[in-house]
């Protein structure tokens, strides 16, 4: 669920007065003017004292914000260098195919900052309570990393420097998830109690809401304050655009997100709507599958949501259903025009309607020159969404419409057999109690970071 993040209590509220000074001061010497720093500026933002005469219209020149001038910093004597940024803002650019425009790249960059600070609190915390991982283990971490890309750790090694990243730059994104996760389930997890009640309740609930809709859901979480919240909402909106531009969600959400599910994607799981927060609720019940929206104001910040995948709750999802099918295709000659390729269609489509079932299918094929393949064992929601929906009404013998490109070519799948699910059943206690007990493992972890943040000594160069 959301991490909920309190509000700011009263000690910072003449810590943000005296930034408002100093912030001024920069502005002026930055234009060659002495600021009389006796002056100070109210919550209203006026001027307490006029004696200043400032301008009613006032230019800022260079950048608004005074805090990160160079994208380096000191969390704790540990030193954040510019490399350590350009290599994660590698990993993420990489991501996005390599498209980010510069403007982009250098929201990017204050992001990624802002993350390895974070990064740098949970490991120097866990270290503190005698929490280290031992570098073998991140090792093998990493050569699992390595072997999702289909590559030896070698190999990912080059491939990393290619893309201007390092092995370095992910082995210390594994250290501080593991340093991180462990330091939760020392301090944190057994203090957390869930009651045979509480367990009850939820399979109560479960069961009076059989049938009705679930989501799984995906979401990244931006902590906001009313002083950046226009600056966060910016951000939250830079992120959607890059995404809907062929990003990665999970890639954003792991190096952006705030919320502890980064460290699996953002992926909350299955969620009915009534266990989100009701803004997150209400647009997930208006959004389709694979669509993406935010950003949401939600409590201490926002949250973009992905809604990956939709169900019913306790009810056998036909898309869970085993398919046997042939698949026919033919492809066009190069330099086939589109109008050739039209009636090249339609002259195959006439020949499919002749397909009296699978038995049908190779010989239909071989007098229209089609390749004829078997497939075993299809899991219909695995296939192309524009599929789904079309081969869970068709019966066996039925076949597809044609579909393809005069790139592709061509192609029909017929249905030879259909396995249905089995009915889905309840979670039990077990499963329900660990769900509930990681809940509120992690809303006191976003408590946890936010103090860290609160006693940290940072410099910025």
């Amino acid at each position: 669920m959301l991490p909920v993040v309190s509000s700011p209590n009263r000690l910072f509220h003449g810590v943000r007065s005296g930034f408002r000074t100093l912030l001024l001061s920069s502005v002026l010497l930055s234009a060659g003017i002495q600021p009389v720093l006796a002056q100070t500026v109210d919550d209203d933002g006026t001027v307490a004292n006029q004696q200043l005469n400032l301008p009613k219209d006032v230019t800022v020149f260079g950048k608004s914000d005074p805090n990160v001038r160079k994208a380096t910093a000191i969390v704790n004597n540990r030193i954040i260098t510019g490399t350590d940024i350009d290599q994660r803002l590698a990993l993420i650019i990489t991501a996005n195919g390599g498209k980010v425009e510069a403007e982009e790249k250098e929201r990017l960059r204050v992001q990624v900052l802002r993350n390895l600070i974070d990064e740098t609190l949970q490991i120097q915390e866990a270290a503190a309570n005698d929490i280290k991982i031992d570098p073998a283990e991140i090792q093998q971490s990493y050569e699992r990393v390595a072997a999702n890309f289909r590559q030896s750790p070698t190999q990912f090694d080059a491939y990393l420097r290619e893309k201007g990243s390092s092995a370095a730059s992910i082995k210390r994104q594994i250290e501080g998830e593991l340093a991180w996760s462990r330091l939760l389930r020392r301090n944190i997890q057994p203090f957390v109690n869930v009651s045979e009640d509480e367990v009850k309740s939820v399979v109560d609930r479960l069961n009076a809401s059989k049938g009705s809709d679930e989501y799984r859901i995906g979401e990244i979480y931006l902590s906001a304050t009313p002083e950046n919240q226009e600056q966060i909402v910016a951000n939250a909106r830079n992120i959607i655009q890059q995404i809907q531009q062929g990003g990665s969600f999970q890639a954003y959400a792991r190096q952006f997100s705030e919320a502890s599910t980064a460290a699996v994607g953002g992926d909350l799981g299955w969620v009915r709507p009534a266990q989100l927060p009701p803004e997150l609720a209400q647009a997930a019940t208006e959004m389709q599958v694979g669509q993406i929206a935010g950003p949401v104001p939600v409590a201490g910040g926002v949250s973009l949501i992905y809604v990956m995948d939709k169900r019913k709750v306790l009810t056998a999802d036909p898309r869970d259903s085993l398919l046997s099918l042939k698949q026919l295709s033919v492809l066009f000659p190069q330099g086939t025009t589109k109008e050739q390729a039209s009636a090249k269609a339609a002259a195959f489509a006439a020949a499919i309607k002749e397909i009296k079932g699978c038995g049908q299918a190779n010989e239909v094929g071989q007098k229209i020159g089609a390749d004829v393949v078997d497939n075993d064992n299809v899991k219909v929601r695995d296939l192309p969404p524009q599929l789904q929906d079309i081969l869970t009404n068709l019966q066996v013998g039925e076949a597809t419409p044609p579909f393809g490109s005069i790139t592709d070519g061509v192609r029909v799948l017929v249905v030879c057999g259909r396995d249905e699910p089995a009915s889905a059943n309840a979670p039990n206690a077990e499963q329900i109690m660990a769900q509930l007990e990681e809940e509120r493992v992690n809303k006191r972890a976003r408590i946890y970071l936010r103090d860290l943040r609160r006693d940290a000594v940072i410099e910025y160069n």
